[in-house]
């Protein structure tokens, strides 16, 4: 079967939908492909579900700027469309004295990122707001939130689909060629197909550098290497005493295991790193060990065998262990010549946060050809 469509978004993830939805609304038809059985089944349901405020990324970087417009955009979408979110607001906590100059440096790089809300406070006063930590100071990020990603996703599907986008799952993506004006497709599935479009956005996460490597005239020098990163969480037996999240100082491997709550109040912590070849999504429960230890620092009354297995994530870096964290990559006709292409990569946290910001930049490399 020979289709012709205007637009087509690989990917039905947070990020491939909120880019669904910003085409659909501009007038394109809209196609959304994703080679599993529903939206959101890879990165987009394996997170924290935490709305950053964009504190710790480097100034001037896609990761800053996108996570504090995306921040803003999407409480006022949630707001909108009726998605439960709360701002229920973040402690970053110094455990010792060495630990203070880690949060006066991201306390400046916060403000530097335009994140105007956050307040310096000493032991005393982050105690008065969760009495159960032990810390010498804080940072308090009131901005800071949590959101059901879930029902984000099906709001952002909702919305492409009153503009008439349409979505195919269980449609992977066999190979893509080059044309003069558009791309020539080959699909996979229960239903094999062709299909001819103008414009092309690779949203496929975790599989986004092997989606473009499928694409027949990108030059294989603008793809980068694919790094994978997992976290394992562990999840709390009972209510912990927290009604905010809480993040440890920042560790040189990563914001260290930190305390998130879900919209039901439940507790989880992590994530811890582990580099890894392949996708497995399993947790060990040995790992647990080195979180008592971690979480013991800043909340010294943790139980003993509290915590439990709860699920893991993959981040879909670009950038290894011993090299510098790579941003953002959104990648147009400008950066690789090939018009009417646009590649996401390295979309990991804060990707959900920033999702309808990156949408919005996507369309405009569209444009901007």
């Amino acid at each position: 079967m020979n289709v012709d469509i205007q637009s087509v978004v690989i990917g039905a993830g947070v990020v491939g939908l909120a880019v669904a939805r910003a085409l659909a609304m501009s007038g394109r038809e809209v196609l959304v492909v994703d080679a599993g059985g529903g939206i959101g089944t890879g990165i987009s349901s394996r997170n924290s579900q935490v709305i950053h405020a964009g504190i710790y990324y480097p100034g001037g970087s896609l990761k800053a700027r996108l996570c504090v417009e995306g921040k803003q955009l999407l409480y006022a979408y949630c707001d909108e469309r009726g998605v439960d979110c709360r701002r229920i607001g973040k402690l970053i906590v110094a455990t010792d004295e060495p630990q203070r100059s880690a949060l006066q440096r991201l306390l400046a790089q916060g403000r530097l990122n335009g994140v105007d809300d956050l307040q310096w406070l000493d032991g005393a006063q982050a105690r008065a707001l969760e009495p159960a930590l032990s810390c010498v100071a804080a940072l308090w990020s009131p901005s800071t939130g949590i959101v059901d990603s879930h029902a984000l996703m099906l709001a952002l599907q909702g919305d492409a689909e009153r503009f008439a986008a349409t979505l195919a799952l269980r449609t992977p993506l066999l190979s893509a060629r080059c044309m003069e004006q558009g791309f020539e497709l080959r699909m996979g599935g229960i239903q094999p197909m062709t299909l001819r479009c103008r414009e092309l956005i690779n949203c496929a996460g975790l599989s986004a550098p092997e989606v473009a490597r499928a694409i027949v005239g990108l030059p294989g020098h603008f793809i980068p290497r694919a790094h994978l990163c997992k976290g394992s969480y562990f999840s709390f037996s009972g209510r912990a005493p927290f009604r905010h999240l809480v993040y440890p100082a920042p560790e040189s491997a990563g914001l260290g295991v930190h305390m998130t709550l879900d919209l039901g109040g439940q507790a989880r912590f992590g994530p811890d790193v582990e580099w890894v070849e392949h996708v497995d999504y399993r947790v060990e429960p040995r790992r647990a060990a080195g979180f008592y230890q971690a979480i013991r620092r800043y909340w010294p009354g943790l139980p003993d065998n509290s915590l439990q297995p709860a699920y893991s994530g993959i981040r879909p870096k670009i950038s290894g262990p011993t090299e510098p964290a790579a941003d953002f990559l959104i990648s147009g006709c400008a950066v690789h010549g090939v018009p009417g292409l646009v590649n996401l990569f390295g979309i990991e946290s804060p990707g959900l946060t920033s999702c309808l910001a990156l949408a919005e930049q996507a369309v405009k490399r569209l444009d901007d050809r």
